[in-house]
């Protein structure tokens, strides 16, 4: 069996270890004599060491959630909205960047001593303490990460297998006997070599997703800036209940006559994490990870800041 056959073979082959996979094409990049083909596997194979060498694929848009501690409550595993960090942390909270070797990410799903389909990625413990008390009102931010779906790692290493496999197979369209090749000979020149790398390994793609149905429901919030009763009428929808709409209504008032009357002020704040620390109980029975997104991105839009 040739060379490109057998790269074809395991990329297909979810039981061959990835490794394998980009060792072989180690070997097909020495043939080529293609260096950015080589740079890729080696990357791929030892990790990047630069967030700036990272292909698209190996970046992942992602959430974060926190654990939070009240006075008289707490919330566990709250969604932790981006607009409540200063915009100099935000990449921090908002990005993954996968820079670890790919075997790195096949052992953590093949992990089977952790089922969970959700992953994560400590926050630093120097931003929690920078602003882990300015979040939510009265609550302070005990820990938290960036929440990385199973899917997502499963989905870097698909995506690594595909580059691999259309890469071979377009090498083989211009030269089948490539990787039997004697040394020194280049069936296929440099210059095409490149130009299929470039188009098929590091052509533009689509972020990976990590998916949330409570992001999905916030693009509906029917609520209208300034329009207090369209952001009751909503949260109501909701299940929240009217005497929790009336201390809203009554913690906006009172942050507008202290001054916040175009963001959400330390009243509306509080009310928020009180709201939170009810989610998931028979007071008001949403979860918790929907409950944070969707009074955010109300109030957001109430606020006209969204």
């Amino acid at each position: 069996m040739t060379l490109l056959r057998e790269i074809q073979n395991d990329a297909v082959d979810q039981n061959v270890d990835i490794s394998v996979l980009l060792r072989k094409c180690t070997i097909l990049a020495a043939r080529l004599g293609n260096e950015e083909f080589k740079l890729w596997v080696e990357r791929e194979l030892n990790g990047y060491s630069s967030k700036e060498d990272l292909p698209e694929y190996r970046i992942l848009d992602a959430e974060s959630h926190g654990n939070f501690l009240g006075v008289a409550w707490k919330a566990n595993d709250v969604p932790i909205p981006p607009s409540m960090i200063p915009e100099e942390y935000q990449d921090i909270v908002t990005t993954v960047y996968f820079m670890h070797p790919i075997s790195y990410y096949q052992a953590s799903i093949m992990d089977r001593g952790n089922s969970r389909d959700i992953l994560s990625q400590p926050w630093p413990a120097d931003l929690i303490r920078l602003v882990g008390s300015k979040i939510y009102e009265n609550m302070n931010c005990v820990n938290a990460w960036k929440v990385i779906p199973r899917s997502a790692i499963a989905a870097l290493l698909d995506t690594v297998r595909n580059r691999v496999l259309r890469f071979v197979l377009e090498i083989e369209a211009e030269a089948p006997d490539i990787g039997e090749a004697p040394p020194d000979t280049k069936p296929i020149s440099k210059e095409r070599t490149a130009k299929i790398f470039q188009t098929v390994v590091m052509g533009n793609v689509a972020n990976l997703a990590a998916g949330n149905g409570a992001i999905a429901q916030s693009t509906q919030i029917t609520v209208v800036k300034n329009d207090l009763d369209s952001l009751k009428q909503y949260l109501a929808s909701l299940g929240i209940r009217e005497p929790d709409l009336k201390k809203l209504e009554q913690a906006i008032h009172q942050d507008a006559q202290s001054g916040a009357k175009r963001d959400l002020g330390n009243k509306v704040r509080t009310w928020m994490g009180k709201m939170i620390s009810k989610a998931g109980t028979s007071t008001w029975n949403v979860a918790v990870s929907v409950a944070a997104n969707l009074l955010t991105q109300a109030l957001l839009k109430y606020y006209g800041l969204q």
